[in-house]
């Protein structure tokens, strides 16, 4: 699938300053030498022992599996001034194996973050999950398929937990989610109906032609999972998006209100597949919904949203970055 690269500067805040923070990075969460089972650590320079976490997932239609610093770039700072430590991870991708190897290293990361939570000064008694395109799908899936571990569909069985790492006795349980425009129901992502070809990037997770692994595509699918204990759901999507249809993210907030987890729905008029959907109001709505389910003052005094900077500022200048489909 040829990828669609772009200047976005016009999606993402300038977090090219961050004052005193303190930052692992290139942590291997899973005990080997790969490169798309590494995360980043950030913490505030807010002067506590430790601090409730975010795990961040980037978009990349799962063609990346190095793409954690851009994701920290795109959403880190909103949630640093939040008060959140902001874990930003890797993922195999869907060249170097296919589903569930994406969601079993999610869930690996949370396990090991909660497995190394007293090296990092985290707080793991709220442990939250957002991510944006290919990365909303697997932060969605993340927080619908707590405590599942085999799921089977017919005659189509996976293993949903995996056994990534070392961890694998602690929790990969989420406590909250947002979810930006992430891809959900790939039987229906063609004109909100029906799959794509061959050559669409979930052919390529899947290893086959949609179509033909209908099974499968139920497992990829985050409502296949959902129940009443499953986390809130924030969801996010631009009425405008030509990659990821808008109607993916009404199919899921339906689902998830009918059981009861959905916070909150946000279209965001003209929003495109990142620009205008990303802007100051939807992180401050990311940032108070995850500080409401972390049971967290709503206002802290130390949030200081960085304002948008517009293309071709002279004070600014825009940042190149590369955005892939999904």
């Amino acid at each position: 699938m040829k990828l669609v690269f772009g200047f976005v500067c016009a999606l993402f805040y300038s977090f090219m300053s961050f004052g005193q923070i303190t930052q692992w990075t290139d942590i291997n969460y899973a005990n080997d030498s790969l490169e798309g089972h590494k995360l980043d650590i950030y913490l505030p320079d807010g002067g506590q022992t430790e601090y409730k976490v975010v795990v961040l997932i980037y978009g990349s239609a799962w063609f990346a599996n190095n793409m954690k610093q851009m994701a920290f770039q795109a959403m880190g700072k909103p949630l640093l001034d939040g008060g959140f430590a902001v874990v930003s991870i890797n993922h195999r991708s869907s060249g170097d194996a296919k589903f569930p190897a994406q969601i079993n290293d999610v869930k690996a990361a949370v396990r090991f973050i909660r497995a190394h939570a007293d090296e990092y000064r985290l707080d793991t008694s709220f442990i939250g999950i957002t991510g944006f395109s290919s990365g909303g799908h697997l932060s969605s899936l993340a927080g619908t398929t707590n405590g599942v571990k085999v799921y089977k569909v017919g005659d189509t069985e996976m293993d949903i937990e995996g056994n990534v790492g070392d961890c694998t006795s602690f929790s990969s349980r989420v406590d909250a989610v947002v979810d930006w425009f992430g891809p959900i129901d790939m039987t229906r992502m063609e004109n909100c109906a029906t799959t794509k070809g061959a050559d669409s990037p979930e052919a390529t997770l899947i290893g086959g032609t949609p179509a033909e692994h209908m099974g499968v595509l139920t497992l990829l699918n985050p409502m296949t999972y959902i129940d009443e204990k499953d986390p809130k759901f924030l969801v996010i999507h631009g009425d405008a998006d030509t990659v990821v249809p808008h109607c993916q993210s009404v199919f899921f907030k339906d689902a998830l209100s009918a059981k009861g987890r959905l916070e909150e729905f946000i279209t965001v008029p003209q929003g495109q597949h990142g620009p205008i959907t990303f802007n100051e109001q939807t992180f401050k709505k990311m940032t108070e919904f995850f500080r409401k389910q972390a049971a967290m003052d709503l206002c802290p005094a130390n949030i200081t949203l960085v304002p948008h900077i517009r293309p071709g500022s002279k004070k600014n200048p825009p940042q190149k970055q590369f955005y892939t489909l999904y």
